[in-house]
């Protein structure tokens, strides 16, 4: 379906209706990312938001599929992503606000049509606007975004939420993703060339990073913890003082990966301060070794980096998306950084045998 035609158009307008918004101009707001788009209402006492998630990705993994059946699906079945499905929205929203943390109250949604409408959080209180801005300190508020991950911690990880599955993050969510690199990024820079014995040597180093996953403890993690999806709510109290966005995609994986998101930011650099203060205060609210942290954090950010660096070469050379360069020199070098851990040495010898520039990238 086209969430632009004149049939979606006259869906949204029954929804509103329906949920008493009748004649409300929507003001659409910039495209995210995914399939979504959002669009601010305003009735003159009350604004919210409109989620426009329509069908029309790939269905998400089902529960009991294996991986024969995830690789016929397709991407979001081999990732375990959620597809954007708004019935996923609403579930792990409930979840995280029944226990305190602020998440949009939804006001009505339908999970068929792909629509939800949502509290608003309002315009520019987004961790890395608020940075930019100089309105807020930058180690303060990744200070209290750790605090805040050890709270969401603090209890068992789900294994389903309403009628939502939330699922392991596995073997082969990993192995896709971590191949995205050596996939994409010899297209985009012939620095990276292969030989005869390229793939064998990915293959060996790849899984055992991926053997130290998955012998990590799990904890129900938000897989898109970063700065701009987190807003300063100032006039709450806590850890709902962070308003929390892009939730869906929850998994029951590990602390180190969301960690990895927060801290080893794809589109901003943190300050060693920052990265400092956030992870103290994970470790104090969890009562966690700080040095297997520090291990795991190297082991799933390697992971996670390998998958966005070979994502920012498939996006310019595949997609003609040219401004995903720009954060290529910062995603090296994080990934650079997690390299340097022992418990990546055999990967840090891949990535030094077929991309030594890597070692040379510059935030």
């Amino acid at each position: 379906m086209d969430s632009h035609s004149d049939t979606r158009a006259a869906q949204i307008a029954d929804f509103l209706a329906q949920a008493g918004w009748a004649g409300i101009e929507l003001d659409w707001l910039g495209q995210d990312a995914s399939t979504r788009r959002y669009g601010r209402l305003d009735n003159g006492t009350k604004t919210a938001l409109l989620m426009d998630a329509p069908r029309i990705e790939a269905a998400p993994c089902p529960p009991d599929a294996d991986e024969a059946t995830r690789n016929q699906m397709g991407w979001n079945a081999q990732s375990r992503l959620a597809a954007s499905r708004v019935d996923a929205f609403v579930a792990v929203g409930e979840h995280l606000r029944a226990r305190g943390f602020s998440a949009p109250e939804i006001y009505a949604h339908d999970a068929e049509t792909g629509l939800a409408l949502l509290e608003d959080f309002g315009t520019g209180f987004e961790f890395a606007r608020l940075i930019e801005r100089g309105a807020e300190d930058e180690v303060s508020l990744y200070t209290a975004a750790g605090a805040l991950l050890a709270e969401l911690h603090a209890e068992p990880a789900p294994t389903k939420l309403a009628d939502w599955p939330i699922l392991d993050y596995d073997a082969l969510a990993l192995r896709v993703s971590a191949d995205l690199f050596p996939q994409w990024l010899p297209q985009l820079d012939d620095r990276m060339q292969a030989d005869d014995r390229m793939e064998a040597r990915w293959t060996a180093a790849r899984d055992e990073l991926i053997g130290q996953a998955m012998s990590f403890p799990r904890e129900f993690i938000l897989r898109d913890f970063h700065a701009e999806n987190l807003l300063w709510l100032p006039d709450r109290s806590g850890h709902a003082r962070i308003g929390l966005l892009d939730f869906q995609d929850a998994i029951n994986g590990w602390d180190g990966w969301t960690m990895a998101m927060l801290v080893q930011d794809a589109r901003r650099t943190v300050s060693e301060e920052a990265r400092d203060a956030a992870i103290s205060a994970y470790i104090a609210g969890t009562g966690k070794s700080r040095d297997d942290f520090e291990a795991r954090l190297a082991v799933l950010g390697t992971l996670n980096a390998l998958r966005i660096t070979g994502l920012f070469a498939r996006l310019p050379v595949r997609d003609g998306k040219q401004r995903y360069l720009d954060f290529m020199p910062r995603q090296q070098w994080l990934l650079a950084q997690n390299l340097a851990h022992p418990a990546c040495a055999s990967m840090a010898n891949f990535v030094r045998t077929y991309a030594p520039f890597i070692f040379e990238a510059q935030t």
